[in-house]
């Protein structure tokens, strides 16, 4: 059986697949780690139990994750040895990793040398393996990063501006970030179309708490608006997205804010929450400004007006469009959110029939007008998905086996997930 785990700076997320990834025999969720209120949300089969519980890091969230799968109740595995092999997600691999790679201690190093790269991401994913290591001895691990991607994003596209030795030596560039999602929903979106996409131009709307945009020509990154750290780019929840970067300068030498100061408000402070003053939950934004609540109409129309943008830059940067694609929470639950970012990009071939529109995640991904030239999709991500196919693709056969003697028990009552 194939596990995958997903590490965030404050929760876990993991899946259990049989082995040939045609069933998800469980799945779970362990939320505000370190946090007040911290909670267990195991499912499996019907089954299943969320609890309130302490949970102090990510060492703790594993043995609950373990526990949960051998929960008496509705556990699925007799012991740790049913996992024939783990993946991980790991958010920066910098421009070392160009692909998932099985862990061994040369990996390990490497990815504390990330670190610095992403310090909110990196060290909860390095947690995560760490504590798979242990919990599940002999296990092989894969990681699977984010940036990889987006390795063939072209040097006029990931370059700043900047002296060059800070590229070249320092490592200082657009890295680009949701390649797992973007990589996943791109060959979904070729397939529904039944499309090669070799022959595909898209720009996918990854658009959640976290927002990216990525140019994909021929089924491989040629732009991503996050750059090298993870604020960039178009508004988000609680980050800014682009700005002037003088604005920095100027917080610190006439505000007397700290480095500290600028960073938790670019990170923490902005975005939708920054404008609306009321949430980072575009849920709660969008109602407030049906309602007439000006600052929140307004942090809905500057995320829709900077994503517009940036679709027109990217069908640019292409030389065409053949598919707009929304996935994530919002850019797969919010039709309100489409219609706006779709409206004005007729010129680009982009319509879309508003009444298939509203019903696009009761099974119609294809929410294109009949005269529209851009095939416009609402494609669910599924980047544990991915990670298992990675997975199962770098494990050598002979390690897929599982021990004689050990069963996954339960397993046939869990398979309606």
């Amino acid at each position: 059986m194939i596990l995958t785990i997903n590490c965030g700076s404050s929760s876990l997320k993991y899946q259990l697949y049989t082995t040939d990834l045609s069933e998800v025999v469980a799945k779970g969720l362990i939320a505000r780690i370190g946090e007040d209120g911290s909670y267990s949300d195991h499912k499996a089969g019907g089954r299943g139990e969320k609890v309130e519980l302490p949970v102090p890091d990510h060492k703790t969230a594993l043995e609950l994750m373990l526990a949960s799968l051998m929960h008496a109740d509705y556990g699925v595995i007799d012991c740790p040895a049913a996992i024939t092999a783990i993946g991980h997600r790991a958010v920066h691999g910098g421009d070392v990793f160009v692909d998932s790679v099985v862990v061994d201690d040369a990996v390990m190093a490497q990815l504390r040398a990330c670190v610095g790269f992403a310090p909110l991401h990196n060290p909860c994913n390095i947690a995560g393996i760490e504590a798979a290591m242990r919990l599940f001895p002999g296990v092989p691990n894969i990681v699977v990063f984010d940036t990889a991607f987006h390795q063939t994003v072209p040097p006029e596209a990931h370059v700043y501006a900047l002296p060059y030795a800070l590229y070249a030596k320092s490592g200082i560039r657009k890295y680009g970030f949701h390649g797992t999602s973007c990589r996943y929903v791109s060959q979904a979106t070729a397939d529904l179309l039944n499309w090669p996409i070799e022959d595909m131009k898209m720009v996918i709307c990854h658009l959640g708490n976290g927002v990216t945009l990525t140019a994909v020509d021929g089924g491989r990154s040629v732009d991503t608006s996050i750059g090298f750290g993870t604020f960039g780019g178009v508004p988000m929840g609680t980050r800014s997205g682009d700005f002037d970067p003088s604005i920095i300068f100027h917080l610190v030498n006439q505000l007397g804010m700290s480095l500290k100061d600028v960073e938790t408000l670019c990170y923490h402070k902005s975005g939708l929450l920054g404008v609306s003053g009321v949430s980072n939950d575009m849920r709660e934004v969008t109602t407030r400004a049906a309602d007439g609540d000006e600052r929140c109409r307004l942090a809905v129309e500057i995320f829709v007006y900077q994503i517009k943008k940036t679709i027109g830059a990217y069908a640019a940067a292409m030389n065409g469009l053949d598919a707009l694609v929304f996935t994530a929470g919002i850019g797969e639950n919010s039709a309100e959110i489409r219609t706006r970012i779709c409206s004005g990009l007729g010129f680009l071939g982009v319509r879309i029939d508003e009444a298939t529109n509203e019903v696009a995640r009761d099974g119609y991904p294809n929410i294109s007008a009949a005269d529209a030239s851009v095939a416009t999709l609402v494609v669910p991500t599924d980047e544990e998905r991915m990670i298992a196919m990675d997975t199962l693709r770098l494990t050598p056969d002979h390690l897929l086996t599982t021990p004689r003697g050990v069963s996954a028990r339960g397993y046939e009552q869990a398979r309606p997930l």
